[in-house]
Formats: C-alpha cells, structure tokens, sequence
C-alpha cells in the first residue's frame, strides 16, 4: 500500500468521524442521535457548542489539497495528524464533565464542561493515525510501505493508551505519600522487610514474598515446560493415534475457571478431604493441611497452566522440519543422538516462550495462591490486600507491583541470553518431503510415564469437579443425587416465549458475548505485532516489544485498578461499559499471541519472504498468502488461549464489571463467597463444556501446520497425502 492510498483512506474515515457518528459517549452515544450530546462533531460546531474543537477539522482541511492533487507531502500529513491527536487529547484532559480541569485553560473556556469522547472521536483518531503513518512512509520510513507504517504507529498508539498509561497512573503512587512526591516513601516500600525477609533459612518464619514469589514462579515454569514438552512429544512424534481425548484431557485445565481446581484440590487432599480420609483409614496416616502451601498452590498452577506449554510445543514440533533429521538418521546417528542434536536444539524458541509464559502466569495468578496459600504469601496476594483490603494502601501495592515488574524483566533477559544469536530456521522455501523422526523408545516411555498418570490426576480432579455439581454437597460429603444447582442457575421455561429465568444466564450472556469479540482481536492483534517485531527492522522495535508484553509482568488485580483509574473520567470514560471489558482482555492476552507468533516465525526462513517480494508481493500479499497459512498452530494458540481467558479471568475485571455487565467469573467468586461451593461447581461445568465445544472447533476450523508429505514406513496409504499450510 502507498503512502497516497493510505493517507486518502485516512482522511475519509476522519472526515467520517467529523461528520457522522456521535462525538461523545461510546456505550449509549445513539440514544439520542443525531441530536445532543449524541450529535457529530460538524452537528455540535455548526450549532455553536464545542467551539474549542473548531482547529479539529480545519488541521484535516489542510492535508486535502495535496491529496487531491495526487501527492503525500511527508512533513504536512505528519504534522496534520500530530496536531489533530494532541488537540483532541489536551483539550479533553483540560475540559471535563465537572468543567474546566486545567486553570490555565479557564481564561479562555470559561466554565465550559464536555463529557468522554465518543465514536465519532475514535473514528476521527484512527484517520489522524494513518496521516500520521502515511506522512512517515512518504519519508521514506518503514522502507515506504505505509501498511507497516501504520501498523507500527497504531500498535504503539493502542499500547501506550490502554498498556502503558493505565499502568503509569497506578505505579506512580509508589512515589506518593499524603498527596505529595516522596522518593524515600517510594525506597522504604520497595526495600521493606515483608518483601526481602530471608527468615526461613535460618528460622521457621517464612521468607519474604519476593523470595516466595521467585521459587513458585520458577518451579511452576520449569515443570509446566517439562508436562507440557511430554505431551506434545508424545502427540506429534510417538503416532500413539490417540486421538481427541489425549488432547482434551491435556487442554482441560486451560478452559477451568478461577478456583475450581483449587477446591476439587482441597476435596481430595484437605484436611477432611477424600484422599486425606481414606489413607487415615487405611494407612493411619495422620491428617495434615499440606495442600496449604507451596505444595498445593504448585499443584494447582501446574494443573493450570501446563496446557499453555502443550499448545505452544506442540506447534513447535510439528514446525521442525522431517528432512533434517532424516538427514542426520542417514549419517548413522541414532534416534536418541537425532533427537539431542537436531530436535532439542531447534526447539529452543518454544521451550524459552513456554517457560516464560509459565513463570509470568505464575507471577499474574492470585486466585490459586487465595485459596490454597495458607501462610505462604506471595506477590500477587499481597498487592491485591492492599488494594481490596480492610488496610487500603495503593502506594505498597504499586510498590509490590514494581518489584513483580523486575522479576519479569528478568526473566525475559535470561530467555533472550539462553537463545542468543543462533539461527532456527526449519521451514523453507524448497520443497520437504521428509519423514518425521519417531521418539528414541527410551524418550517415548519417559514421556508417557509422566504424561499418562498427569492425565489420570487431571480426570480425577476434573471428576471431582463434575459429580460435585450433581449432588448436594460434596465438600460435606452429602453425596445425594440432585439437579438443584443446575436448575438454580439455568432454569428454563416457556411463557409466551422462551424465559431464561436462572440466575446464572445474564452473566453466561454478558461473557460469551465479550469472549466471542475479544478473542479474534487478540489473535490479530497479536500474530501482526509478532510479524512486525520478527519480520520487520524499525526504530523502537524493542521499545514496542516492551510494551506487548507489559500487561502479563502485573497482576490482574493491578490491572483492574489501572483501568479504573485511568478510565473513570473524560476524557476517556469506559467505567461500567462492555467495551472496558472487552479491551482489557485483549491487552491482557496479548502477550501470548505475540511470544507465540515470534516462536512459530523463528522457524521460517526469511527467504519466502524475500521470494514473495520478488515476485511483487507487497506486505500485505506476502503475511497473507505466505506467513499466516504457516502460522496456524499459533493462530491455534492465541484464539484457544484469549477465548479461555476471556471466560475464566477474573483478578483483571472483578473491578470492572457491572450490574449491567457482569460475567460468570465474578458470579462463581460470588458463590464461593457465599458458601455455595456446588452452585459454583454446576456453573463452572458449563463453561467447562462450553470452552471445551470452542476450542476443540478453533482446532477443527483453523487446521495445522504439515511439513512433509511422505507416510512414515509401513503405514498404508491409499492416497497421495496433500501438503498443507
């Protein structure tokens, strides 16, 4: 694309913005359309309302004489799309609902009041960004092409607006005190002794929540790496024709909402619990409350985010190219020798993205450590007392959040040094006819010795989940057959029509329909971020790879609260609307659609690239017709993970949520809450069933990724075996 097509493109959707949608108000801005608070902006100027938005369409005037005369001058678009950005932006931080915020502006404005920017705003916004793009690609920027150009500009404009900038305003009370900039408050918080205590090496006490943060977070992505590798070695290269149950039981954990795993945990080996009651009675073993603890929140996090792992090796494997280690089996090695010289060294990028991903999880997740920490604080729960507790103190939280910032970044530097400048490249251009390695028997037997009793774990804890739901009360041991719950939750009957009279519906509603949105857009968003920073070289690569990744390094909870306060007043206000919802969760998913489409790109060859430009295929054509069809276990990944998460969060949007606008995490904490652990386990089913019938058609409907064309020997092979992408 051109800088001129795009910069046209960009002022037709401005002068849209202008003239048509309304200019304040996002969730009910129609209501009274085209009248009102709910008029265009050319409506509100032409009446005399707003006056202080007339520079808005005059900058846009200024860029079209150019453009009908057939030339993107680079300084003027540049300079019209800056300018149109920072008005609209000031003048809405300057004048609020209340009035006039800033007193320098209230010589001018007088007591003038505006409410939050609307659709007709953000309309306008996006044409001012692709000005802007298309001005820097007709400097020559981005190589000239104006579609990267403008992917790379829109991308930091979302990222610094509902990444960074919600996360500036929470972490900046870190230095506040009493209204006021204090640096030693903001030193004696990040230095404070709950955070660094080393007492449990030398006494009983436990540790600081740094030191307990930091072993957790390390286990559960070490081990997560080293589940999730076994299954996908056993799925892609053991041809146990296993078929969806191996892949549903070792995805179940993924699609389980907050808590539930924790509590099947605390029915089997509480105290009281199932397991607990029949090795005392068989074995004398005296009761204990292990589970509470590093042991059970390990467990727990395991059961959790394993499949994370699974999904992104899995696509990695089968990613690896066959000639290549049918190369090696040629020279003589031995199948063990090819999997230690071959496989392992070009699984790298997955392994590092797998482990990363598990540890930051662990970092993020306060649910498990809520339920089954016990006395062994971490993190996450820390921040979150702080915030919702009796003890309200943002300044700690913020300073907590900081150091969970740190352990992040450093993970990501020893990620980055373990895969160093080595090349992965396993998909080319020429053609791959090769014959996947089988696993050395050795390999296959240890993997399945882990994977196979993971499994039985998994069915016990997800049948515990589903009986629960039939009976009365399980964690009492009321082992009656009843429908209550369901029927409680999701009764229906028919009066003069279908009536949805369960308690549970509207929320089941409200988050299909958020998780329906979200997750392509994050998807999307993610695989093109991904393209961006692995394909193309630009000034502030690294600078927006931070800022991709930014929202996993924070707990939910913190998230919650940056959105509330950056978004509760104008001049963007999204407070109690469906689209907060909605955009917290794709900036809350990215990161895994971004690391996973980095991993799958490391393994094809720039050269199909280049032979794509060659034949003329601009950037576009070549991420479509090349890239993308490539790419589908990561597509896999990132549309399975941002749906599933999009269900089952609840630490980022507990906060966020509304009468209007509720979802079924927060109703199942609410039961929980309430002592209604069955009700909360029938509920927890559905979306179990429900994520399960999405994901598994995700896989069906996307397909994967093929590389090789030839039946391994002795299979019989009726057809020729169609190469797919």
């Amino acid at each position: 694309m051109g800088a001129l097509s795009l910069a046209r493109i960009a002022l037709a959707c401005a002068a849209f913005g202008l003239l048509i949608p309304p200019w304040y108000g996002l969730e009910s801005g129609f209501a009274s359309w085209p009248g009102g608070e709910a008029a265009p902006l050319a409506v509100l100027l032409a009446g005399g309302a707003a006056w202080w938005l007339w520079p808005v369409p005059l900058i846009l005037l200024a860029s079209a004489p150019s453009l009908l005369a057939h030339r993107a001058e680079g300084r003027l678009l540049i300079a019209c799309g800056a300018g149109v950005i920072a008005w609209v932006f000031l003048q809405g931080w300057a004048i609020g609902l209340p009035g006039t915020v800033w007193s320098i502006a209230a010589p001018f404005v007088g007591d003038a009041s505006q409410p939050a920017l609307g659709w007709g705003a953000t309309f306008l916004l996006t044409g001012a960004v692709g000005l802007l793009s298309a001005g820097l690609a007709a400097q020559g920027r981005f190589n000239g092409d104006a579609f990267v150009s403008f992917l790379v500009v829109g991308s930091a404009a979302l990222l610094i607006a509902f990444v960074f900038a919600p996360l500036l305003t929470i972490l900046s009370a870190a230095a506040v005190e009493d209204g006021r900039i204090a640096p030693e408050a903001m030193l004696a918080r990040l230095t404070a002794h709950e955070a660094w205590s080393l007492a449990c090496v030398t006494s009983s006490l436990g540790c600081g929540v740094v030191w307990n943060t930091l072993a957790l977070a390390t286990l559960t992505g070490v081990l997560s790496t080293l589940l999730g590798l076994a299954f996908a070695l056993l799925s892609a290269r053991a041809n146990l024709h296993l078929g969806g149950a191996f892949r549903a039981l070792a995805i179940l954990p993924l699609i389980t909402p907050p808590f539930v795993v924790s509590l099947s945990l605390i029915v089997l080996f509480g105290r009281t619990g199932m397991v607990t009651e029949a090795l005392s009675a068989l074995f004398g073993i005296p009761r204990s409350r292990w589970i509470y603890g590093l042991p059970g929140v390990l467990l727990a996090q395991l059961l959790a985010f394993t499949p994370i792992a699974y999904l992104l090796l899995e696509g990695a494997v089968r990613q690896i190219a066959p000639s290549l280690e049918e190369a090696a089996s040629t020279m003589g090695a031995r199948r063990f020798t090819v999997f230690r010289t071959v496989t392992w060294p070009l699984l790298r990028p997955g392994l590092a993205a797998a482990f990363l991903l598990g540890f930051v999880e662990s970092l993020s997740d306060f649910g498990n450590p809520l339920v089954l920490g016990g006395d062994f604080d971490v993190l996450a729960t820390r921040i979150f007392f702080a915030i919702a507790g009796a003890r309200h103190d943002p300044g700690r939280a913020a300073a907590l959040a900081l150091l969970l910032l740190g352990l992040t970044f450093g993970a990501f530097a020893l990620q980055t040094a373990w895969l160093g400048k080595r090349r992965y490249v396993t998909v080319t251009g020429k053609g791959d006819a090769g014959v996947p390695s089988p696993l050395p028997r050795g390999l296959a037997i240890a993997c399945g010795a882990v994977a196979f009793p993971w499994m039985a774990f998994t069915a016990i804890v997800y049948a515990i989940i589903m009986l629960g739901a039939f009976v009365h009360d399980i964690g009492r041991s009321d082992m009656t057959f009843t429908w209550r719950h369901y029927i409680t939750a999701f009764e229906v009957e028919w009066f003069q029509g279908l009536v949805f009279r369960g308690a549970a519906w509207d929320s089941l509603f409200t988050t299909i329909e958020v998780a329906a949105i979200s997750a392509p857009l994050t998807a999307g968003l993610g695989i093109l971020l991904a393209w961006l920073l692995a394909r193309q070289a630009f000034p502030g690569r690294r600078t927006l790879e931070f800022l991709a990744m930014l929202s996993f390094a924070i707990p939910g909870t913190v998230v919650g609260v940056s959105y509330i306060m950056a978004f509760n007043v104008p001049p963007l206000e999204l407070t109690g609307t469906s689209l907060i919802l909605i955009i917290c969760f794709v900036f809350r998913n990215l990161p895994v659609g971004v690391r996973g489409g980095i991993a799958a790109l490391a393994q094809i060859d720039r050269s199909l690239d280049e032979a794509s430009a060659t034949m003329g295929g601009g950037a576009v054509a070549t991420l479509r017709r090349v890239i993308l069809p490539l790419m589908r276990p990561a597509i896999i990944a990132a549309l399975a993970y941002s749906f599933v998460h999009a269900m089952t969060a609840v630490s980022a949007v507990i906060f966020l949520v509304s009468a209007r606008h509720n979802l079924a995490t927060v109703y199942i904490v609410g039961r929980v809450e309430a002592g209604e652990i069955a009700l909360a386990i029938a509920y927890s089913s559905v979306l179990i069933l429900i994520m399960l019938a999405v994901v598994l058609g995700i896989d069906k409907l996307v397909g994967r990724a093929q590389i090789g064309r030839r039946a391994p020997a002795g299979a019989m092979q009726t057809a020729p075996v169609p190469v797919t992408a």
